[in-house]
C-alpha cells in the first residue's frame, strides 16, 4: 500500500480510502491510485483488510451433546449457509457437555478471531454456562425456551407437542399417555408442555410421561412400562429413536399398532419411514434451521441490538401408518 501511495503520489490513507470505496477523495486523485495499483500490480492482503476491518470471515461453532441427526442435520444446514455468505467455519465438538470443556472451546474460537458463535446443544447447561462467559463476540444459541439477553434459533418445540397431541386427539383418542426425553432438555421440556396444553384444552387427562434418554433402548423399557399399564390407547413419544423401541416393546408382546396403540414420534428421521409401522412423526427441517442459525447471525453482525430472534418454525405433521381411531 506504501509502494501504490508513493508511486500515486498521495498518502496511505488516502489509498486506503479508494481500496475500500470511501468517500472524501477527488475523482481525479482516485483515478492516479487506481492506475497505480494497476501499474504495480498491487492485490490487497485478506488477512491485513480483515485485521483492519476487525472481521475475520470466520464464525465459531459449537456442538456439545451426542451427534443424533437434529443436532448433526442443523450444524451441515449452517456450514453450507456460512460458506455461501462468505464465511469459513471453526468447529468444536464434544460428545457430553462439561461447563470446563465449553468454556475452553469458547476462549480458543476468540483466540481465533471469529466474529460470532453458535451453540448448538438443546442441554440447558450449555446455555447457561455460555451466559457467563464475556465472549467479546456475539453469540447465538439453538435454544427452544426463552433465554434473556441472548440471541435464538430454534422450532416452536411447543406448537410441534401440541399438534402431536391435537392429531390422536382428532382420531378420538382420551388416553394419550407420553414418553419424555430427558429432564435437562430444553426441547422435551416444550414438547412436554405442548403435549399437556393440548389434553387440557380438551378436558382429557394429562397424566405424569415416561422419561426417556432419547435413545431407542429407553423408549423400549418405557413402551414395556405402558403396556404393563393397559391405560393409554394412544403415545406421543418425544423422538423417533424412542419410538422406535417403543415399537419393538409392543411386537414383542403381540400389541397391534396401531390397532391396539397408536405411536406418534418426533424428528421425522430417515429412517421413520421404514419402520414396522411406518411412523407417524412430526417432521423438523434441520437444514432449514441450519440457515435460520447463519440468516441470526448475519443479521446480529449488522445490528446486533435489532436483530431478531427466529423461533417461529413448527415441527410439520407427517401422518403414516402407526396412527388410526382406537378400537370400539
Amino acid at each position: 500500500m506504501f509502494d501504490v501511495a508513493r508511486h500515486a503520489g498521495v498518502s496511505h490513507q488516502t489509498v486506503s480510502r479508494v481500496l475500500n470505496d470511501l468517500p472524501g477523495v477527488a475523482a481525479a486523485t482516485r483515478v492516479r491510485v487506481r492506475e497505480s495499483i494497476a501499474a504495480l500490480n498491487y492485490t490487497p492482503s485478506p488477512t491485513a483488510r480483515a485485521m483492519a476491518q476487525r472481521r475475520s470471515g470466520s464464525i465459531g461453532l459449537i456442538q456439545a451433546g451426542r451427534p443424533d441427526y437434529g443436532p448433526s442435520s442443523a450444524a451441515l444446514g449452517f456450514n453450507e449457509a456460512a460458506r455461501e455468505a462468505g464465511y469459513a467455519v471453526s468447529q468444536a465438538s464434544m460428545r457430553t457437555l462439561d461447563p470446563d470443556v465449553l468454556t475452553q472451546a469458547v476462549h480458543r474460537l476468540v483466540l481465533q478471531r471469529v466474529e460470532a458463535i453458535v451453540l448448538i446443544s438443546g442441554e440447558r447447561e450449555g446455555v447457561d454456562v455460555l451466559r457467563g462467559i464475556d465472549a467479546g463476540v456475539p453469540v447465538v444459541a439453538v435454544a427452544s425456551e426463552v433465554e434473556p439477553g441472548m440471541h435464538r434459533v430454534s422450532f416452536d418445540q411447543a406448537a410441534g407437542g401440541r399438534l402431536a397431541t391435537e392429531h390422536l386427539v382428532g382420531l378420538g383418542h382420551r388416553r394419550i399417555a407420553h414418553v419424555a426425553g430427558p429432564a435437562d432438555s430444553m426441547d422435551a421440556a416444550e414438547r412436554r408442555r405442548g403435549f399437556a396444553a393440548a389434553l387440557e384444552a380438551h378436558g382429557l387427562q394429562v397424566r405424569e410421561p415416561v422419561v426417556g434418554d432419547w435413545l431407542a433402548a429407553s423408549g423400549h423399557a418405557a413402551g414395556r412400562r405402558l403396556l404393563d399399564d393397559g391405560w393409554a390407547t394412544a403415545v406421543f413419544v418425544g423422538n423417533d429413536q424412542m419410538a422406535l423401541g417403543l415399537l419393538h416393546a409392543c411386537h414383542e408382546a403381540g400389541v397391534e399398532v396401531p390397532g391396539e396403540l397408536s405411536v406418534v414420534g418426533f424428528d421425522d428421521i430417515p429412517e421413520a419411514a421404514f419402520f414396522t409401522p411406518p411412523l407417524t412423526t412430526m417432521r423438523q427441517d434441520f437444514d432449514s434451521l441450519g440457515r435460520d442459525i447463519m440468516a441470526t447471525v448475519a443479521d446480529v453482525l449488522l445490528d446486533e441490538a435489532a436483530a431478531p430472534d427466529r423461533t417461529s418454525r413448527v415441527p410439520e405433521l407427517v401422518v403414516r401408518a402407526s396412527t388410526a381411531a382406537p378400537r370400539a
